[in-house]
């Protein structure tokens, strides 16, 4: 640990993801995003979004052996567009390619709350005493009681996976620094269905925040099993 004019800073990878004061943030791993028959599946996106999910599960059940607070994070929309502003959907039309002159069906419904697309997949669902998050937005922050689970439980860093690595992960990842968490993003369990901006986002990321393997925090979470 570093002292910076009087204050503490973590410096080291077991610092950082110690599970005293680490959340473990799994960022919209659904079956719209993953799973063959969801959204991102008709759009021809899903085959690699999926491979980070066994990396994920690993992570997840070193989370729970070693007491880590894990929280998953859900994309949630409600029927008729109630929770998408026109400014958010002028964004969505942007991410899809969107031409003058397209049909507004173009823009198919996704997470809709109680769908089956909306579900967490199978393989990371949520036990009865972990914490689910809905949100509307981009960044797990926004319009979520996420910062008062985590100052409530004396977090100080967020390990984050899931997805995508340059909408939901870097817009969560910015917001975490923002309200002061360390975020810790495990390289190997995120993904994105563009592989120029994954790579632009790991970039982006790891500039000013820690981008690690998740062999790195297994490691010290194996070690702080009890």
């Amino acid at each position: 640990m570093l002292v910076i004019n009087g204050k503490e800073v973590f410096n080291t990878i077991e610092e950082l993801v110690n599970p005293k004061y680490t959340a473990l943030l799994l960022i919209d791993i659904q079956n719209d995003y993953v799973t063959p028959g969801g959204y991102f599946d008709k759009m021809g996106f899903s085959s690699a979004l999926r491979e980070i999910v066994p990396n994920i599960k690993r992570v997840l059940e070193a989370a729970r052996h070693s007491n880590v607070l894990v929280i998953h994070v859900q994309m949630t929309f409600y029927p008729d567009r109630m929770a998408e502003s026109p400014a958010a959907l002028r964004g969505r039309m942007l991410r899809i390619g969107y031409k003058s002159g397209d049909s507004a069906q173009k823009l198919l419904p996704y997470c809709i709350d109680g769908t089956w697309g909306w579900q967490i997949v199978d393989e990371l669902a949520p036990l009865p005493n972990e914490i689910v998050i809905r949100k509307h937005r981009g960044s797990a922050f926004v319009g979520t009681d996420l910062d008062m689970l985590l100052r409530s439980n004396g977090i100080s860093a967020v390990a984050i996976v899931g997805l995508v690595t340059h909408g939901c992960v870097i817009s969560t990842t910015i917001d975490a620094q923002f309200f002061d968490y360390y975020p810790v993003i495990l390289r190997d369990c995120i993904g994105s269905h563009k592989a120029p901006l994954h790579d632009a986002g790991l970039v982006i990321m790891s500039n000013s925040r820690d981008v690690v393997d998740s062999r790195q925090v297994l490691e010290v979470w194996d070690e702080g099993g009890p």
